[in-house]
């Protein structure tokens, strides 16, 4: 493990992409990291970006713009950088990240298949750089929680059965413009952009087995302008692992926002409608239903029997909300003598997948 010059993991950004304001909020709640540059491919855009977060949540030493990401990568005052670019351009930049010896969280999918993504993760080891992708709800501390129910033998017993759905309704100018409209930028689509996160629930919920087969299909395709193929905007797949589990998703840019997990066992399941993306409050859960049926005579009732399951935590922008974790986990992981390596690990494994359920629906 490369070590830290100072207290704080000083932070680049390769990209000015609406999901980094995010992250600079985070990282500037944080108690190890900061934002100390942007880089965008002109200066102006770098600048802006940084007027724009420093005015609605500054950091104490105002980040530094690079007008090129490589100019950024030669900062020796960087230690981590954060790649939110599109997908086609994810494994150049993470690998010419970790040559010079940056650690890399990067937006998901980190690579186009599996194989790209096993060079990237093998060069990340080489280069003793920790690599983590940005899928915030492994960070919530809701997780811990709903695994220690799951395996209680009790709540929901044995399970048999997944069914995720991640969705939002993407307007027209989204379904022309956007670049997960275009193939040239992002070409698994909705499949890569919303599917990602129902595959990693699937596997995590599963204690991370692998499916012994797949089917899938697309549903519908979205073609923005100057894309030269469509990409997948609605897309379902079945998924079957050999403990006799069975789990299906579903993910969509055409239909409204939904992302939920329904976790069914021999004795009760588990609910969560906002497992990507925790509704609005400081609390986040899920419910365990254990309906219960109950016949007398003539008379027929089924009782629901729900218990919540809580814990305190912001849906966005205030310790400890996922976001914020995701950074402290990261700070956590420069800390160690070696990177760790399982968060590439549940990167590939999630990578092998989507694979998998894209080349069943015949997309490649």
């Amino acid at each position: 493990m490369l070590p830290l010059p100072s207290e704080h993991c000083r932070w680049g950004f390769l990209s000015t992409a609406g999901i980094a304001k995010k992250n600079w909020r985070a990282l500037a709640r944080t108690k190890h990291g900061r934002v100390a540059a942007v880089a965008s491919r002109d200066l102006a855009t770098a600048q802006k970006f940084i007027d724009d977060c420093q005015g609605s949540c500054p950091q104490k030493v105002t980040p530094k713009p690079y007008a090129s990401y490589q100019s950024l990568l030669e900062d020796p005052q960087i230690d981590a950088v954060y790649i939110p670019l599109p997908t086609a351009l994810r494994k150049e930049w993470i690998i010419a990240a970790a040559k010079h010896g940056k650690h890399v969280l990067a937006e998901k999918p980190a690579a186009l298949t599996a194989g790209e993504l096993q060079e990237v993760l093998d060069v990340c080891k080489a280069n003793q750089v920790q690599f983590m992708d940005g899928v915030m709800f492994m960070h919530s501390q809701r997780l811990p929680m709903l695994r220690k129910t799951l395996d209680d033998g009790t709540s929901v017993g044995p399970i048999t059965r997944i069914a995720t759905h991640f969705s939002f309704n993407g307007d027209e100018a989204f379904r022309k413009s956007n670049i997960r409209s275009n193939s040239n930028y992002e070409p698994h689509g909705a499949l890569g952009d919303l599917g990602w996160y129902n595959i990693r629930m699937i596997l995590w919920v599963n204690g991370w087995r692998m499916p012994t087969s797949v089917t899938a299909k697309c549903l519908r395709t979205f073609q923005g302008d100057g894309s030269p193929r469509p990409v997948p905007a609605e897309f379902s797949a079945e998924l079957l692992f050999d403990n006799g589990v069975s789990a299906s998703f579903y993910c969509s840019f055409a239909t409204q926002h939904q992302q939920w997990v329904h976790i069914s066992g021999e004795k009760g399941s588990v609910w969560v409608d906002d497992f990507v993306l925790p509704i609005f409050g400081s609390n986040v859960g899920y419910d365990v239903v254990q309906p219960e049926f109950a016949a007398n005579e003539c008379d027929f009732h089924m009782h629901r029997r729900v218990k919540r399951f809580s814990v305190a935590e912001y849906d966005s922008g205030h310790a400890p909300s996922q976001e914020i974790n995701m950074f402290e986990t990261f700070h956590a992981a420069l800390r160690g003598k070696t990177p760790d390596e399982s968060w590439g690990t549940m990167t590939l494994q999630t990578q092998q997948v989507l694979d998998a359920v894209y080349q069943a629906a015949g997309c490649n």
